[in-house]
């Protein structure tokens, strides 16, 4: 992809501190998203997705804290920024789109009145600010508009909400966008709805996306690369055509192989067995090794480099060591 990089995420570490230890809940990520790219990120819950886009944007909450890496943002590093100019980049540069829009929008604001504070007006009433607002409802395909903003959000349903707050966001134009299980708490049609909208959305103000999902689908219909999370790392990464239709990794192809054919009622639901590591302290060598079933003596030894393979994907297994390519 010839565009520029407007976001470069490396060797991103976020760590919680507890009584029973430090887990690395995001442990030396990197990647890079370019200018008008959408990017994928999928894994397990308790993977580290979310909390890489917490760590982006510094709403990473006690006791967790970044320890290291940076996140540049037009040569600007985000990890040593104020919290002033980190508020200021989150008005502006970079929005957030939340999984559940009920713990976003505040309960006694009229929906009117939280849009238009996105665009620091206090007054939704004023016309101008108004017009704006009912411009706003209307792009993310709200019917009655004006009958919306005056609405409170207890009064909407869940779709509405999500696209509310969507509204919300893109009234800001801003130059990233970070969608995090954006659909997850609505029903399949209002779930493409919301994504087809996103995707329009973005693609008219000209913003790059990244999006947080556990559903590979959803990613697949969407993005135009993908990076696969385990326990706090990057194991995948690459088109998301490519990684798809030829995962490299062990963990990839079983999050590919529990997409299911909706018209097969015959298929077994596969399971991946065990679960997760605990992040306080996670296994050595390769951190999906016990769980693995191409497993070797030299996973559970030694931690494995991201290997680059053809059709631009790359991939943290020793599986791939002898295949590694020099393109």
């Amino acid at each position: 992809m010839s565009a520029r990089a407007i976001l470069t995420v490396t060797d991103l570490r976020t760590h919680f501190f507890t009584p029973h230890g430090v887990v690395r809940a995001v442990d030396g990520v990197s990647f890079e998203l370019r200018e008008g790219e959408a990017v994928g990120i999928v894994g397990e819950s308790g993977s580290g997705k979310s909390m890489t886009a917490l760590s982006i944007v510094g709403l990473v909450p006690s006791p967790g804290r970044v320890v290291g890496g940076s996140v540049v943002l037009d040569g600007r590093d985000l990890v040593t920024s104020d919290a002033r100019t980190m508020q200021t980049v989150r008005a502006t540069d970079i929005a957030m789109i939340f999984q559940e829009p009920g713990s976003y929008l505040n309960p006694v604001m009229t929906i009117g009145e939280q849009i238009a504070e996105a665009i620091g007006r206090r007054r939704a009433r004023d016309r101008t600010t108004r017009e704006r607002v009912i411009a706003a409802l209307r792009d993310v395909q709200i019917p009655e508009p004006g009958r919306v903003a005056s609405s409170y959000p207890h009064e909407l349903s869940g779709g509405m909400q999500q696209r509310a707050m969507i509204a919300s966001v893109l009234i800001r134009n801003p130059r990233v966008i970070i969608a995090d299980e954006p659909t997850t708490a609505l029903d399949a049609t209002v779930q493409y709805q919301v994504l087809k909208l996103i995707a329009e959305l973005r693609a008219r103000i000209g913003a790059a996306l990244i999006l947080i999902s556990h559903d590979l689908a959803v990613v697949r219909s969407v993005c135009d690369s993908v990076h696969v999370m385990y326990a706090g790392q990057m194991v995948e990464h690459g088109p998301a055509a490519a990684t798809f239709a030829t995962p490299k990794h062990p963990y990839t192809q079983a999050l590919v192989d529990s997409i299911l054919d909706p018209w097969d009622l015959k298929v077994d639901l596969p399971v991946l067995p065990g679960a997760p590591p605990d992040m306080a302290s996670p296994p050595s060598g390769c951190r999906f090794h016990p769980r693995c079933r191409h497993a070797m003596e030299i996973c559970s030894r030694s931690e494995p480099a991201n290997i680059g393979l053809d059709n631009d994907q790359q991939a943290r297994c020793w599986l791939h060591a002898a295949q590694e390519t020099t393109a």
